[in-house]
């Protein structure tokens, strides 16, 4: 394995790739759950060695260059809406201008090899530098070729316009047509599903625990005394074993049994894993070096698409191609002490408990006509309200991320993981399986600094930093 150093990215040339077939200008409004997403930009970006190891060596970067943009040029047909623009309509809400202005496609060269790019520590070796800054659009691409011949593909969004379902329907597409392979699944831009009810009805004791208009927000915000102007909220990649995962899954399902309830659950990997981080986190704090905090909050990212179709098989096949957002955000909130004295199966069952509220068809309906009772006023998931004087760590799944199939002609990726260095203060953690195909998870994490070192300080052994030997670059 070659040392971790730092290196230049240069860029070759930027130019706008726009579909390969005209298309005539029109409006694509905004779903109700879109709208529930404020302005921010989320990345993706997939590593591939040198074609000449995978046996292609037809394959030089000018080739892969011309392969990548004439593939997308194609896909933009279909996915029209990543041509795109957002802008305001009259009352103040965005909208997708579909009028194929683009899709900014920046070639780059980067003066290092894949396996001397420091994976564990993205924000030196892939912020502003692989990934590409979006100026103007819905998505923008960087392809960049490394000193050993591998290349980079990356891709920025506006989460406005797309969650990492709808991404990975589109990278998975791109790499198709690529290889000139029918789609195996083709986008729906079908709104419909999500149009309000009528009469609307929602449960406003769950709704209203779990969003907040932005208005109301400015209403609640108290004063916060005990965060440290100076923390730092930074990135990490962890790898985490699959025997790991499930001898953590084993731990707070045995104990289960002993927990008061009416009715058993098996927890999920995902359950076990949350679990297992909040309780870390929670156990290494109110020490001498961490802020002092009575409450944490913790959340889960809910994919609402097989809840909506709710067995009905029609709408199951619609909403596997469905492109856009169709998300909820559950959370809950213990007591820090709670947390640290009470087992895994505890946190486990607490963890249960508040996805409960979102895993139904009724809470996503409920979520639409709340966001119609409120429009056109923007509102925000309340985990996100970080001004509130309590931690928040926030979970989405990317069990569902493809980097096996997003192979270009030139070879399977060796690695691919999402980027989403937000701004907010609440943590972000994207567990995706790793492409050893091995069952492991590799783990994305953005969070307070002081947080991440209480997980690297007292769970080691299970979040191990993701190096060039694990992945095994050549």
């Amino acid at each position: 394995m070659g040392a971790k150093r730092d290196f230049n990215v240069n860029v070759i040339k930027t130019e706008v790739v726009a579909a390969s077939l005209p298309m005539q200008e029109h409006w694509l409004p905004q779903s109700n759950l879109d709208l529930l997403l404020p302005p921010m930009d989320v990345g993706v970006f997939i590593c591939y060695q040198n074609p000449i190891i995978s046996g292609l060596p037809k394959y030089s970067f000018g080739s892969m260059i011309k392969v990548l943009k004439v593939s997308l040029a194609e896909t933009l047909v279909s996915y029209y809406a990543f041509a795109g623009e957002l802008v305001q309509n009259l009352a103040g809400e965005p909208e997708i201008l579909c009028n194929n202005a683009g899709v900014n496609f920046t070639e780059a060269w980067a003066d290092v090899e894949l396996k001397e790019i420091n994976l564990y520590n993205p924000d030196e070796s892939i912020e502003g530098k692989l990934v590409p800054k979006k100026k103007h659009g819905v998505l923008a691409v960087q392809a960049t070729h490394l000193k050993c011949g591998g290349i980079v593909v990356a891709c920025t969004f506006d989460h406005r316009v797309a969650d990492a379902y709808s991404t990975n329907l589109f990278l998975v597409s791109w790499a198709e047509i690529a290889q000139s392979k029918p789609l195996s699944q083709l986008p729906s831009f079908r709104r419909s599903f999500l149009f309000p009810r009528r009469p609307s009805y929602y449960d406003p004791l769950v709704i209203d625990s779990m969003y907040i208009p932005i208005s109301a927000l400015k209403q609640e915000t108290r004063a916060v005394t005990n965060i440290d102007d100076n923390d730092q909220v930074i990135s990490r990649i962890y790898y985490v074993k699959a025997e790991d995962i499930s001898r953590l899954q084993s731990l707070a399902n045995s104990c289960n049994n002993d927990m008061i309830s009416t009715k058993f659950h098996r927890f999920t990997k995902l359950e076990t894993f949350s679990a297992f981080l909040w309780k870390t986190i929670a156990n290494g704090m109110e020490n001498n070096s961490t802020p002092n905090y009575e409450n944490f909050r913790f959340g889960i990212v809910v994919n609402g698409r097989s809840r909506l179709s709710d067995g009905d098989e029609e709408q199951a096949k619609v909403l596997k191609g469905y492109f856009g957002n169709v998300l909820s955000i559950s959370f809950g909130e213990k007591k820090v002490e709670k947390l640290k004295e009470k087992p895994l199966s505890w946190v486990a069952r607490a963890v249960h408990e508040f996805l409960e509220h979102a895993e139904t068809k009724e809470h996503f309906l409920g979520l639409i006509n709340w966001v119609e009772d409120h429009r056109p006023e923007p509102a925000l998931a309340r985990i996100y309200a970080t001004n509130e004087d309590a931690p928040a760590v926030v979970v989405s799944s990317g069990q569902q991320f493809p980097v096996g199939k997003i192979d270009f002609g030139w070879g399977e990726p060796v690695f691919g993981s999402y980027h989403f260095p937000w701004e907010g203060k609440a943590g972000y953690v994207m567990p995706m399986p790793s492409p050893k195909g091995n069952g492991d998870w590799v783990v994305y994490m953005h969070m307070l600094k002081w947080q991440l070192e209480l997980v690297e300080a007292s769970a080691s052994n299970v979040f191990k930093p993701l190096t060039a030997d694990y992945l095994n670059f050549k």
